[in-house]
Formats: structure tokens, sequence, C-alpha cells
């Protein structure tokens, strides 16, 4: 994303990362990348964040809120509970200072390609101005509404793109428990109403055994955990996106909570006792 805003936009831009081959890459590609953080946030107009946890988008906040000007805008890039948000929201507003909700889906492939989802939340007159420079990495962005409008937004898709990974790991086991080639099944059903754009990324790294993360089973499950929190606010259930939790909360008890989340398969494999692959061929 930061490469995206760097090479499409007519900004100077600072970018700041903890791990130093991180800030080698945006060096290389003609970004300056201050040795103090607090740099950017005493120069810049417009302040994105991507961070993975709830607490660190709420300390970054408050140095910046401590740290930066007047008429700054932080665009929280993250997926971020909604009631931090809100919390931060008003007190970035007594200090001058406006906050965007702008959660991203499409993954790593999508922020490198420049074709992510972004949804929105905050005032509208801030989310117009800093439109333009959300394009450069995504190619939708919509306007969601008042503050934690964007998170809530983000917190929906993900429990859709959640409960999907479960029903695909589901079918999968279950046709491989009753005989099925998975990647023959694959073809088959690809183009019907089971197919999306899920099924055609994270099956074929299922059926490979390629668990590497585009999208870290723990940033999912951080979604999630905030989900059943706001539906416990609401008084609503959400025994899906529940049960997909607890798949997740297992991997994390057996140490594989860094993989990709497609890696929750493992747990339905290892109920019906199979494992979802591509059949060797013998020559």
């Amino acid at each position: 994303m930061a490469l995206n805003l760097l090479k499409k936009s007519d900004y100077p831009i600072m970018g700041y990362d903890v791990f130093n081959e991180k800030r080698s890459i945006f060096i290389g590609n003609g970004g300056k990348s201050p040795d103090n953080i607090e740099e950017i946030y005493e120069n810049s107009d417009i302040i994105f964040l991507c961070l993975p946890s709830n607490n660190l988008v709420k300390k970054s906040i408050e140095d910046i809120i401590n740290n930066g000007k007047k008429g700054t805008i932080i665009v929280d890039l993250s997926s971020t509970a909604p009631t931090v948000i809100r919390e931060m929201y008003d007190k970035t507003k007594q200090v001058g200072i406006s906050l965007l909700d702008s959660p991203v889906s499409g993954g790593e492939p999508g922020a490198i390609a420049g074709t992510l989802v972004l949804m929105c939340g905050g005032d509208k007159e801030t989310f117009d101005e800093a439109s333009p420079l959300l394009h450069y990495m995504g190619t939708s962005v919509s306007y969601m509404g008042k503050s934690g409008c964007g998170s809530i937004a983000k917190l929906a898709n993900n429990m859709i793109a959640g409960c999907y990974l479960g029903a695909m790991s589901e079918g999968l086991a279950f046709a491989v428990k009753a005989g099925l080639d998975p990647e023959t099944l694959f073809y088959a059903i690809k183009d019907g109403y089971a197919g999306s754009p899920i099924f055609e990324v994270k099956a074929p790294k299922i059926m490979s055994r390629n668990f590497e993360a585009s999208a870290r089973i723990a940033v999912h499950q951080k979604d999630l955990m905030n989900a059943v929190k706001l539906a416990e606010e609401m008084n609503v259930e959400i025994p899906m996106s529940k049960m997909v939790l607890d798949y997740m909360n297992e991997m994390e008890d057996l140490g594989k909570v860094s993989e990709d989340h497609c890696a929750i398969v493992q747990i339905y494999e290892n109920n019906m006792g199979v494992v979802v692959k591509k059949q060797e061929v013998n020559v």
C-alpha cells in the first residue's frame, strides 16, 4: 500500500516500519524513512496506519495527538474494533485532528496490485479530502457513514469470508472422505454457485499444501473476536462466525496462527481423518 502511494501520487511520502527490511524496500523505491517516527507525526498532513492490533492503533493515535499538528488527517487502514475507533475519534476531534477508519479487503495480492476494497467511516468532508489517495491503493473506495462504520463493514466482510472458508474447507474434506479427487471437484464446481474469488485462490493453496500466509489466521481471528464482542453488545447471535473463530482458536493452540487463514482446513481434515491434496500421478 505504501509503495502504491509512493509510485502513484505526486506527494512527498515518508514511511516507517519496525522491520528494517521493509523500510529498505520503501527507501529503495524512492521513499523517505526517518529513524524517529515522531518526525512523521510532526510533519505529515495525512498519516496512514496499518497495524495488527487494537492496542497498537490506539497507542499510535495517542502519539499523533501528542506530537502531530492541528488539521492532520489520520487514516486507519487496520481492522480496528469499532469501539476503539469511536473512542479515538472523539479524542482526535478535541484537538483538531481528523480520524477515518478505512479498513481494507483483498489481502496481499490486492495490496500489491492496488486493487483493494476500502470501507470508510468518519466525517464525510474528511473522506472526500482523503479519497484521491485511497484510490491509489484500491479500486473500490466506499463511504459507509459515521465513525466506526468502516470498521463494522470490515467485520461483516470478514464474517462472510470466514464462514465461506469454513464451508469450503468442510465441503472439500467431506468430498475427499467420500472418495472424490479434490482437484477434479474444484474444476467441476468453481464456475458454479459454490465458486468465488476465495475459492479460486484458496482451494489451490489447500490442495498444494501451501499455507504460507497472504492473510494470516491471527488477523482474521482478531476480526472475528471483534465481531463476537460487538454482537454481544448488540445482544445478537452470530453462531457461524463463532464456530469459525473456535477453529481459528484451535489453530492458535496448535501454534499455527501465522499460517494463511485457509489453513483452518486442517481442523476439518483432522476431524474427518483425511488430507485435501492433489493426487499423486504415477508415471
